[in-house]
Parts: structure tokens; C-alpha cells; sequence
């Protein structure tokens, strides 16, 4: 079993920034891969960003690129995403999971409860 809690959200203006973070407990940390995942109201849980259980392999939605950057700590087992430049569509409730890094969320054994991020305009 592994246990996540996200944490990080707020309100941020467009182009400003928001640092997220993912604390994982339970089963060895550094042999999963990490993903994050959003979900806007009204829309589809979407794929945002991955990490292998390396840190060398990294995957990102297009929509974020460039933007958003994923990094991991195995020493503090959190898994982090940086965004920088927010925009309005990017408001949605973000998750972080472990398991398979890919961008398909059914890949993936465990889920954090979520974290609220609002840009406006």
C-alpha cells in the first residue's frame, strides 16, 4: 500500500507560479514511477506529467511543456511539480499517483486526494 497526500494548491493569478507536492508513505518509494494527473470540472481526469523510478525518464502533456517540470526526492519521498506560467486552463484539482509511468491513469495502483489549483485572469 502507499499513502499520498498532495499538497500546494491555491489561487494564483495568470502567469504566476505554484510549486505542488506529493508526500508518499508505505511501500519502498523509489521503486515507482509517479504521475500527475487534473481534472477541470466538467472535463476528464487528464494526464499532466510523469517520473520514472529513476528520475531520468520524464513525460509531459503537451499542454504543459515547458511550463510545468516534474522532480522527485527519494530521500524525502515526495514527488514535486513546479508550474510556472499558469494559465486560466490550467485550473483543476490535481492528482498525484504511483505506479506505471505513463500517461494512462489506469497504470497507475494509488491516488492522492487531490489538490485544488485556481488561476485567474
Amino acid at each position: 500500500q502507499v499513502y499520498l497526500v498532495e499538497s500546494g494548491g491555491g489561487l494564483v493569478q495568470a502567469g504566476g507560479s505554484l510549486r505542488l507536492s506529493c508526500a508518499a508513505s508505505g511501500r519502498t518509494f523509489s521503486r515507482n514511477g509517479m504521475g500527475w494527473f487534473r481534472q477541470a470540472p466538467g472535463k476528464e481526469r487528464e494526464f499532466v506529467a510523469a517520473i520514472g523510478w529513476s528520475a531520468a525518464i520524464t513525460y509531459y502533456a503537451d499542454s504543459v511543456k515547458g511550463r510545468f517540470t516534474i522532480s522527485r526526492d527519494d530521500a524525502k519521498t515526495t514527488v514535486y511539480l513546479q508550474m510556472n506560467s499558469l494559465k486560466p486552463e490550467d485550473t483543476a484539482v490535481y492528482y498525484c499517483a504511483a505506479g506505471d509511468p505513463t500517461r494512462y491513469a489506469e497504470k497507475y495502483d494509488y491516488w492522492g486526494q487531490g489538490t485544488q489549483v485556481t488561476v485567474s485572469s
